[in-house]
C-alpha cells in the first residue's frame, strides 16, 4: 500500500531485533506453540520423610518421634546404671550424671505436670541409683513407675521411688545383696560398710512400697532360687502380691493413672 513502509528488506534479512523472551520462572514451563518439542517438566517432590530424618535412620537406625505437646514427661532408665567408672562403649548404659540435672529440669519446668519413669535396666551403681531414686521420690509433681522387661538389683529402688508402681505381665525383678567388684579388702571395716549400704537400699526400698522389711530380706537372702547366687525372681504379679509394685499394667494404664494423679494435683488433693 502507498506510504507503506517495507520491513523486510532484502530477501532472508531481518533488520530488527526480536524481543528477548522473559526468564521462566523455575519449575514452571514456558508455553509454546503447537507441534514444538516439549520442554521437559521439573518432577515434583513427593510428600513424605524429611532428609533429616532419613539421615537419622540410615546412619543411627533410629526413626524420629514425632513431637507431641504434652504435660506428661517420660524418664527412661535402660541398660545399666552407670555411675562413678565409666562402663565399655559397648554396654548400654544409663548415665545418672545425665538423669540428675534432667530431674532438676522437670522439677522447675511449669510446662510439666507429672513424670512418667520407664524402666528396663538389669541395675548398675548403687550409690548412683539410689541417687536417681532420691531425686525421683522428692519431686514434688506426680510421679508414675512402669517397669518393662525387667528392673533387676539397683533398679528396684528406682521402680518404688515413683508415687505409683506399674510392671509388666512378663517383666521380672531380682532381689539380692550387695555384691562388690574388683579388690575388696579382708577387714572387718569393709563388711560394716557392705551392711550399711545394704540397709540404706532395705529402708528405702521399704519406706516407698508396701512390703516389709523381713519380707524384703527374705527374698534377698533366699538360696536355691538362683544359680551360683542367692536372691529372688519376681515375674510381673508376684512382685504385686509381695507389696513391691502396685498394680500389673502396661503403658496404657500407666499413662491414664498419671493424668488422674494430675487432675487430683491440681485440685489441691495431697499425694502419696
Amino acid at each position: 500500500m502507498p506510504g507503506d513502509q517495507n520491513i523486510w528488506g532484502h530477501e532472508g534479512e531481518y533488520p530488527c531485533t526480536p524481543p528477548e523472551k522473559p526468564p521462566t520462572e523455575p519449575g514452571k514451563n514456558p508455553q509454546r506453540e503447537p507441534g514444538s518439542p516439549a520442554t521437559p517438566q521439573t518432577p515434583h517432590r513427593v510428600q513424605g520423610r524429611t532428609r533429616e530424618s532419613m539421615e537419622s535412620i540410615k546412619e543411627l537406625g533410629a526413626s524420629p518421634v514425632p513431637e507431641v505437646k504434652s504435660n506428661i514427661h517420660c524418664l527412661t532408665i535402660v541398660g545399666q546404671i552407670e555411675g562413678h567408672l565409666v562402663l565399655p562403649p559397648q554396654n548400654k548404659a544409663t548415665k545418672y550424671e545425665h538423669i540428675i540435672p534432667q530431674l532438676v529440669a522437670l522439677e522447675q519446668s511449669p510446662d510439666v505436670e507429672g513424670v512418667l519413669v520407664v524402666l528396663n535396666t538389669v541395675g548398675g551403681d548403687v550409690e548412683a541409683g539410689l541417687a536417681i531414686a532420691e531425686m525421683i521420690a522428692s519431686l514434688s509433681k506426680p510421679t508414675v513407675s512402669i517397669v518393662l522387661g525387667g528392673g533387676h538389683s539397683i533398679g528396684v529402688p528406682i521402680a518404688v521411688a515413683a508415687q505409683y508402681s506399674f510392671i509388666a505381665e512378663t517383666a521380672s525383678m531380682t532381689i539380692h545383696p550387695i555384691r562388690l567388684n574388683g579388690l575388696v579388702i579382708g577387714v572387718p571395716q569393709t563388711y560394716e560398710y557392705l551392711d550399711k549400704m545394704q540397709d540404706r537400699v532395705v529402708r528405702f526400698v521399704t519406706q516407698h512400697s508396701r512390703i516389709s522389711e523381713a519380707s524384703f530380706r527374705d527374698l534377698m537372702f533366699r538360696t536355691g532360687e538362683l544359680a551360683r547366687d542367692i536372691g529372688t525372681v519376681l515375674i510381673g504379679r508376684e512382685a504385686v502380691e509381695k507389696g513391691l509394685i502396685d498394680e500389673v499394667g502396661g503403658v496404657g494404664r500407666a499413662v491414664n493413672k498419671l493424668k488422674s494423679m494430675i487432675e487430683d494435683w491440681k485440685k489441691g488433693v495431697p499425694l502419696q
